[in-house]
C-alpha cells in the first residue's frame, strides 16, 4: 500500500503539517510561558516598589505592626510578601505567610526562603527565581527579592515576594490542549485533503499506467483524457501523441512485415532462417517443397532435421565450429532428386555478434542438366568428328606409305575418305543449322504451301529406298480435298523434316514392312501422322529422343549414316512454325510420329 505514490503524497503532507504544528505549538507555548511569567515579574516589581515606598514612610525595622498595616493594604491573591531585616539572622519583620512567623516574631528567613536571593538583595541586586516543587509545574512559584535602602542609601533590608504560578501553568496546559486538538484536527483535514490532492495527481498517472499496460498487451486504441494544462495534462497529451505515433509505426511495420512475408512466401527460391542455437525462425513453402520435408519436421523447428537426407552437410554445429566463417555456397542433392544450390550468410545482432544464419535455396536441377547436356554435346561432337578424322588420317597415311601405287586399292581408300568427308560435312551442316535455329538467325521463306504436296514429293524421293527393302509406303486419305492441307511455312524446311522422319522409318523398318502416312484436320490444326511397324524405341529412351546426338542404338545408327541431330533439327523447325511434334513408340511393334501445324487461312476467308 505504501508503495503507492498516493500514500506517499499523503504521508508527506501529514509529516509537513505535523512538523509545522509541533514547531508552532512549541514556539507558542514558549512564548505564552515567557509572556505570562514576564507579566508576573512586572506585577511583582510594581508591587515591590509600592511596598518599599510605603515602608520608607515608617520605621519598619522597629514597628512590625505598622509594617503589617501597610502590607495588608497591598496584599494580593496568591502573592506572599515578606519583609526581611538586614542582619546576621535574616530576621523576618513581617510576612503575609503566617507560617514563616510562627511563635517567634523574629524568625530566620533563610529557613523558609531562598538564601541566595536574600544575599543578592543584601548586595543591592534585584533577583528572581522560579521554584518548582517536584516535577509538576502546577506546584511552581516565582520568587523575587528587592533591596530596601535607608535614608543613608544603605541596604537596610529586603522585600521578598513569592507568587504562585499554578494559574499560569493551568492556562498554559489548557492552551497546550487547545493547540494539540487543533493539531489533530489539522492532521485529519490534511489526510482528507491530501487524499483528494494526491488523487487528483495520481488519478491521471494511474489512468496512463492502466492504458500503457493495455498497450503492452497489444491494444493500441487507448486515449487518456486531458483534464488540465499542467504537467499532468502535458503528460497525458504526450501519452496520446506517443500512442498515435506508435500505432502508426506499428501499422507501417506490420504492413512491411506482411509485404516481406508475402515476398518470401511466394519467391521462387527457398529461404530458411535459424538462430545459432538451431531454432528455425522462418521457412517458406518453397524451401519445404525443395527439401521434401513433412509437417512434423517443420513443427519441431529444429534446423538440424531439415538436411538429414543430405548426409548432414548442414548442421548448426558445423557453422559454430567455423566461428566467423558463416558465408559460402554449396551444391547439394536431396534424396537423389532435385539439385539445390545453398547460399548461406549470417545475420547479426545490434552489437555485431552472429545471431543466426540465413540459407537461400535455388533449384539448379535444370541448369545442371543443361550443363551435363553441354558437356555431353561437346563430347559427342568431338567423338563424331574424331571417328571420321581418324579414318581419313589412317587411310591417307596408308596411301602415302605406298598403297597409292595400287590403283584399285587407292580408289577404295579414296572412296572411304570421300564418304567420311561427306559424313563430316553433314555433321557440320547440321550443327550450323542447329546453331542458327538456337540463335534465331535462320532465314525463313514462308508462304502458303500444300502439306500433302510436300509429302508426295518426299515419298517420290525415297521411293527407290523403300522398294529396295520391299516396303510399302501409303498416303491416306488420297482423296483429300485440294487446298485442305494448306499451311504457312518454309517449304524446304518442312520438306527436310518429313524427309528425315520418313527416311528414319525406312531405315529402322525391316524388309517387307509398311509405312502409313495420314493427313487430317482438327479444328484449325493440321495433323500429320507417320506410322511404321519397325523395331520401335525402348521406353527408357523415348524421353530423350529429341536430345542432340542421342541415339537409341549408337553403333547401328552410325553405320546407317546418322548424325543424331535429325530429330533435334526437326523439333526446332516444327516449333518455329508454331507447331508440335510427338513420337509414340513400342519396342518391337513400331513407331508413330505426330505433327500438329496451324492451318493457313487467307485474309478475308470465312472461318
Amino acid at each position: 500500500m505504501f508503495k503507492s505514490i498516493r500514500w506517499k503524497f499523503i504521508i508527506i503532507y501529514f509529516l509537513l503539517v505535523f512538523m509545522a504544528m509541533i514547531i508552532i505549538g512549541v514556539f507558542l507555548m514558549q512564548q505564552f510561558e515567557q509572556y505570562h511569567l514576564g507579566v508576573v515579574s512586572n506585577n511583582l516589581s510594581n508591587l515591590a516598589n509600592t511596598v518599599i515606598t510605603s515602608l520608607e514612610t515608617i520605621d519598619w525595622q522597629n514597628s512590625p505592626n505598622e509594617v503589617e498595616n501597610n502590607i495588608r493594604n497591598y496584599e494580593q491573591m496568591g502573592t506572599g510578601i515578606t519583609v526581611i531585616k538586614n542582619d546576621t539572622n535574616f530576621t523576618i519583620v513581617f510576612s503575609t505567610n503566617e507560617s514563616y512567623m510562627g511563635e517567634n516574631s523574629e524568625a530566620n528567613a533563610s529557613h523558609f526562603l531562598e538564601s541566595d536571593l536574600i544575599l543578592a538583595a543584601f548586595n543591592g541586586d534585584v533577583k528572581e527565581k522560579d521554584i518548582v516543587q517536584g516535577d509538576n509545574k502546577l506546584n511552581s512559584s516565582k520568587h523575587m527579592v528587592f533591596p530596601i535602602h535607608d535614608s543613608n542609601n544603605r541596604i537596610a533590608g529586603a522585600v521578598y515576594l513569592k507568587s504562585n504560578l499554578e494559574d499560569i501553568y493551568k492556562t498554559l496546559q489548557e492552551s497546550q490542549a487547545i493547540i494539540l486538538k487543533a493539531t489533530f484536527l489539522a492532521l485529519f483535514i490534511t489526510i482528507i485533503l491530501g487524499y483528494f490532492i494526491a488523487k487528483s495527481v495520481t488519478g491521471p498517472i494511474n489512468d496512463v499506467t492502466i492504458k500503457a499496460e493495455r498497450m503492452a498487451q497489444g491494444d493500441f486504441e487507448q486515449v487518456v483524457e486531458i483534464r488540465s494544462d499542467d504537467e499532468i495534462g502535458q503528460l497525458a497529451g504526450m501519452f496520446n501523441y506517443l500512442t498515435a505515433k506508435l500505432k502508426a509505426v506499428l501499422q507501417e511495420m506490420g504492413s512491411e512485415k506482411k509485404k516481406m512475408d508475402t515476398i518470401i512466401e511466394y519467391m521462387a527460391d527457398g529461404l530458411i532462417a535459424s538462430t545459432k542455437e538451431g531454432q528455425i525462425i522462418h521457412i517458406n513453402s518453397k524451401a519445404i517443397e525443395m527439401l521434401g520435408i513433412n509437417e512434423e519436421i517443420c513443427a519441431t523447428r529444429d534446423f538440424n532435421q531439415l538436411f538429414t537426407s543430405d548426409n548432414g552437410q548442414f548442421k548448426i554445429e558445423n557453422f559454430l565450429e567455423r566461428e566467423k566463417d558463416w558465408t559460402g555456397s554449396k551444391i547439394i542433392s536431396i534424396n537423389n532428386g532435385p539439385i539445390l544450390q545453398a547460399s548461406y550468410a549470417p545475420f547479426m545482432d545490434q552489437s555485431g555478434g552472429v545471431e543466426g544464419i540465413i540459407i537461400l535455396l535455388q533449384d539448379v536441377t535444370k541448369h545442371q542438366k543443361l550443363e551435363n547436356m553441354r558437356k555431353e554435346f561437346v563430347a559427342n561432337v568431338s567423338h563424331e568428328l574424331k571417328t571420321p578424322l581418324t579414318t581419313i588420317r589412317s587411310y591417307t597415311e596408308t596411301l602415302l606409305d605406298g598403297a597409292i601405287d595400287d590403283r584399285e586399292l587407292s580408289i577404295n581408300f579414296l572412296q572411304v575418305v570421300g564418304s567420311e568427308t561427306e559424313r563430316m560435312a553433314r555433321l557440320v551442316r547440321d550443327l550450323l543449322q542447329l546453331s542458327d535455329l538456337d540463335l534465331q538467325q535462320s532465314k525463313w521463306s514462308k508462304k502458303a504451301v500444300d502439306l500433302k504436296e510436300i509429302v508426295e514429293e518426299t515419298i517420290s524421293k525415297l521411293d527407290v529406298s523403300a522398294k529396295n527393302k520391299q516396303q510399302r509406303v501409303s498416303l491416306s486419305p488420297e482423296n483429300l480435298e485440294e487446298g485442305a492441307a494448306m499451311i504457312y511455312a518454309d517449304k524446304d524446311r518442312i520438306g527436310q523434316v518429313i524427309l528425315n522422319l520418313l527416311s528414319n522409318s525406312i531405315k529402322y523398318t525391316p524388309e517387307g514392312g509398311s509405312i502409313n502416312i495420314d493427313i487430317n484436320t482438327q479444328g484449325d490444326t493440321l495433323i500429320l501422322e507417320i506410322e511404321d511397324n519397325g523395331i520401335g524405341i525402348p521406353g527408357e529412351d523415348l524421353a530423350r529422343i529429341f536430345e542432340r546426338f542421342y541415339r537409341v542404338d549408337k553403333a547401328r545408327a552410325r553405320e546407317l549414316g546418322g548424325t543424331g541431330l535429325g530429330l533435334s533439327i526437326a523439333k526446332e523447325i516444327i516449333e518455329a512454325h508454331e507447331g508440335t511434334i510427338e513420337i509414340f513408340s513400342e519396342e518391337g511393334v513400331g513407331t508413330k510420329t505426330v505433327i500438329h501445324l496451324p492451318i493457313f487461312v487467307e485474309v478475308g476467308d470465312n472461318v
